[in-house]
């Protein structure tokens, strides 16, 4: 067989099938100072299912103004995903933002570039996780100052889930939140889970690493676990139609998501 020049190739014949994502294609956006949530959510690996990211400017100390501040901004991060990938599922990483911006603000942000798809936030995936686990009283961790940790505990309270407890790290600068150990976030889960009854730890922010600690804990606590990165990958991981558990990822994913009222 003659074999073009290396100047004039030789067409060869290929075929094709689903690439990476052929179970499901996942869409996230991400902060330009999130350290954390893509090296997480990485870490699942389910063969069928590709996560692509883009990210959006965002100021590195968190207030209410710097998080409002990407409203804006989502439209063009969410362009930045390209509609030609057939994304099943986006998500926007960032619980305080999506707080403040609000479920339907962001939705209405993303679908600005992708109209039909599903969207979700960690906010928005944390509620629909205690409603699939049956928790209604939650204690929860935050790395934010308490004007950012304010709106977190009203989401939930509006959303019939209570705050018995709540923590905080007071720690403005994400660059800092993402270098805060899993055994400093493991104390703070014991701490707050051991103050009142409740069903369940909510640990808040992409930045702050849980992955390693989720199982371990779960089993110390006797309790729930969920943290926004958890929340959100398998919300978003449901909502694309996969529903496959994850090993070391605790109770949540063993649940499907509940079914949405039309």
């Amino acid at each position: 067989m003659n074999v073009g020049s290396a100047r004039v190739p030789t067409k060869l014949d290929f075929t094709t099938d689903g690439g990476f994502g052929h179970r499901a294609t996942i869409g996230l956006i991400v902060l330009e100072t999130d350290r954390t949530i893509e090296t997480e959510l990485r870490s699942i690996d389910l063969d069928g299912v590709a996560f692509h990211h883009s990210r959006i400017p965002n100021d590195a100390t968190v207030t209410r103004e710097s998080l409002c501040a990407m409203e804006q901004r989502l439209p063009e991060a969410a362009a930045l995903l390209p509609t030609g990938f057939g994304f099943d599922a986006i998500g926007y990483g960032c619980t305080s933002a999506a707080t403040l911006i609000g479920e339907s603000g962001v939705a209405r942000a993303i679908r600005t570039a992708h109209p039909n798809v599903p969207c979700t936030t960690p906010i928005s995936a944390a509620v629909v996780a205690f409603t699939a686990l049956r928790v209604d009283r939650i204690a929860v961790v935050t790395p934010y100052s308490t004007d950012v940790t304010e709106p977190i505990v009203a989401h939930f309270e509006n959303h019939d889930v209570t705050v018995t407890s709540v923590g905080s790290f007071l720690e403005e600068d994400d660059l800092v939140v993402a270098r805060i150990s899993e055994t400093s976030v493991a104390d703070a889960v014991r701490r707050v889970a051991a103050t009142v009854d409740c069903d369940a730890v909510f640990v808040s922010c992409t930045s702050l690493r849980t992955f390693g600690i989720i199982t371990s804990l779960e089993s110390g606590v006797g309790i729930p676990v969920v943290s926004s990165n958890q929340a959100l990958a398998w919300h978003l991981l449901r909502l694309g139609g996969v529903g496959d558990a994850v090993p070391g990822l605790g109770r949540l994913f063993t649940c499907l998501a509940p079914i949405e009222d039309s």
